[in-house]
């Protein structure tokens, strides 16, 4: 069964013809405006992978339900979606954006209901004592952002004293949540902070590139989506800025790649947080199961996608959670269960797919490992270990941010 959208009741049933699904998984994501150059294939990955588990049963014998539906990436009308999913039965949501993510979770803490949110939202929601019932699994903004400086400083001969950092970003929520994670880390290791914002939507940067080329930082982390990543690299380029000192968020893909042109990006570095290639079990495994019998639900070149890869990332943790929690403790799946399952989570890297999680009562996050990887002009190449670094001043900005958030819901 091809992956469809349709605009209203946008249901995806996963198995045709197989018994009526028991665990219903809700994408409330933006399927039609700012977001889609990457929901299509992170529903297209987590709706294989659930197929393919479905045909070996399940998880512990009960079938994998995904219903997706459209948010436009407006906060009113994901809390919409999260409230009609709520009422189908759906107790584990995600949405897969900053400014929706905000909105949506205090009522999935009011209601204690599950809520994923890897790879994007609040980075304080990694705390387990305020955070009871939302699990970004996997780097938050603000632990891959301390990574990416962790590598700045090794490539400066151990110090950051006297570094020069600018920070490029988008200035709206997804853009400025790792700066109280720079500027602890800028007074900590005694670098200078250049912070470079941009207007939306992001793809005039003259202006800000005249700002770099003129304050000639030393290294700068770019924090852009889709079409402002060839952007910013052109705009690097014809400013004579160096692409190998240019670290990129994790939302950077093959197509960015290929728009900016593989030989130009030589050299550009991104910070992930999931394998790339086909390479790997799991996507061998769907390739053969469901792409080389027609029956994959979405283009194959998507394969071949870090964004297919990083939806393989967000759900095969979920997935095994949710087989924890059926294990422990039993049916009905109730969200504690699945909050319980989910927190048993030890060392799980899915076969080598991502870094490590391990997910206790209080570490939602599960680690907050990412790695540096450089183009070569043809591919990907480490450039580093997978590391989780200053993990003291992130947690430090953690707990002050979740202290204000559980003071304001008092």
């Amino acid at each position: 069964m091809k992956f469809r959208f349709l605009a209203t009741a946008a249901a995806l049933t996963l198995a045709a013809g197989a018994a009526q699904a028991q665990i219903k998984f809700g994408l409330c994501y933006d399927f039609s405006k700012a977001y889609t150059f990457v929901t299509p294939q992170v529903a297209q990955a987590v709706k294989d992978y659930a197929e393919v588990l479905n045909a070996k049963g399940g998880l512990e014998g009960q079938k994998i339900e995904i219903v997706a539906q459209d948010h436009g990436n407006e906060p009113q009308r994901g809390i919409e979606c999260y409230e009609k999913l709520k009422r189908e039965g759906v107790m584990i949501f995600d949405f897969l954006s900053t400014p929706v993510s905000r909105a949506v979770l205090p009522r999935a803490m009011a209601d204690g209901n599950i809520m994923l949110q890897s790879f994007a939202g609040r980075g304080d929601a990694v705390d387990g004592d305020v955070f009871k019932w939302i699990f970004p699994i996997g780097p938050t903004y603000w632990s891959q952002v301390a990574n990416d400086v962790a590598f700045i400083k090794s490539q400066s001969k151990g110090t950051l004293k006297g570094v020069k950092i600018g920070f490029l970003y988008p200035d709206y929520a997804f853009g400025q949540e790792p700066i109280p994670v720079l500027k602890a880390l800028a007074a900590k290791e005694g670098f200078e902070l250049m912070l470079f914002p941009n207007p939306l939507p992001g793809r005039d940067q003259a202006a800000v590139w005249t700002q770099i080329r003129r304050a000639n930082p030393d290294w700068v982390i770019s924090w852009n989506l889709s079409a402002m990543h060839v952007v910013a690299a052109k705009e690097a380029k014809r400013n004579g800025y160096p692409l190998d000192k240019m670290i990129v968020v994790n939302w950077f893909n093959e197509v960015d790649i290929a728009n900016i042109g593989p030989a130009d990006a030589k050299g550009i570095k991104r910070g992930t947080n999931v394998v790339g290639g086909k390479d790997h079990p799991i996507i061998k495994q769907i390739e053969a199961e469901l792409y080389a019998k027609g029956k994959g639900n979405g283009d194959a070149k998507n394969l071949n996608d870090i964004y297919y890869n990083t939806g393989l990332a967000m759900y095969a943790p979920a997935f095994e959670g949710v087989r924890m929690a059926i294990k422990q403790g039993g049916l009905p799946l109730t969200p504690a269960k699945i909050k319980a399952g989910l927190e048993t989570l030890k060392g799980f890297d899915s076969n080598g797919l991502i870094a490590p999680v391990t997910v206790t009562a209080k570490d939602h996050g599960g680690g907050g490992k990412t790695r540096i990887d450089m183009w070569d002009g043809t591919k990907w190449v480490p450039q580093s270990d997978w590391i989780s670094a200053y993990a003291d001043e992130v947690e430090k900005v953690v707990k002050e941010q979740s202290a204000e958030f559980a003071k304001s819901q008092k």
